[in-house]
């Protein structure tokens, strides 16, 4: 063959090549990018509320709306089914700032001093099913200025019974944090807003009929029961701005959320 027609050739060859070669790449990322998809897909909550801040960030094991004027998330939500209820002893690591919030989220020394706790509001005892898990709850996204008395009193109890619920119902949606007003006293360099009232709302997702209830804690040491603080998700959603469970078929999120009713909820 003369050498004229060899280079030509030669040419097609190699591009026809890179061409296979390129299309097949692409291929194999967009096949790992939807099974990634599907596997974040069990793992996303179907149930997010809306965001004030248009910041929403997206863990493993949780997710959350960021407010960068009160340094601290307006809601964490994830789901809590009854095969998360392990209680694997891990070593306590330190809190992280969360570079996934684009403007990082407060750094942990705001609170040094403070008199409040790291308040997590994705409890870490909730995530002991495995070390990463447990890990994802330290970062300071994930954290709200508590103090320790209502911390580990009032706060600690429903926490608990939200176990208690998912190992019942066996899984359940939660969504919660605090609420964030323009009057609040601040701590640290960063001036990290110290909520008055925290709020959680639990959706029990398995049930034939579901059902929701929803808790506001003044933000203060109490010996009263967890019944008392239960109100509507309505009166919640007044005070924040935000709409929970908004993906639920309007007529069901409409009757679901304007009941108080704690029947059908074992205390």
């Amino acid at each position: 063959m003369k050498r004229k027609f060899i280079y030509p050739l030669l040419v097609l060859i190699v591009t026809v090549g890179f061409y296979y070669i390129e299309k097949n790449i692409d291929v194999a990322e967009m096949n790992e990018a939807t099974e990634q998809m599907g596997k974040n897909k069990e793992l996303s909550f179907f149930y997010l509320p809306t965001s004030t801040t248009d910041v929403v960030v997206s863990h493993v094991n949780y997710s959350l709306s960021y407010s960068e004027k009160h340094e601290q998330p307006e809601w964490v939500a994830y789901e809590l089914k009854k095969e998360h209820l392990v209680k694997n002893e891990f070593k306590r690591p330190f809190f992280e700032v969360d570079n996934k919030v684009r403007s990082s989220s407060a750094d942990w020394r705001n609170y040094k001093n403070s008199g409040y706790d790291r308040g997590h509001l994705c409890p870490a005892g909730d995530r002991r099913f495995s070390y990463d898990a447990f890990e994802e709850t330290f970062f300071t996204s994930n954290v709200s200025p508590q103090n320790h008395q209502f911390n580990a009193g009032i706060w600690n109890s429903l926490e608990q019974k939200v176990r208690y619920w998912a190992s019942k119902y066996d899984g359940v949606y939660v969504v919660t944090g605090g609420v964030l007003t323009d009057d609040l006293e601040t701590i640290g360099y960063e001036a990290v807003s110290v909520p008055k009232y925290f709020y959680k709302v639990i959706l029990n997702k398995n049930s034939q009929n579901l059902k929701m209830i929803a808790f506001l804690m003044p933000h203060k040491d109490t010996d009263k029961p967890l019944e008392d603080f239960v109100v509507t998700t309505d009166s919640i959603e007044k005070l924040t701005g935000i709409d929970f469970f908004q993906e639920l078929p309007d007529t069901i999120e409409t009757r679901l959320e304007a009941s108080s009713n704690k029947n059908g909820w074992k205390f």
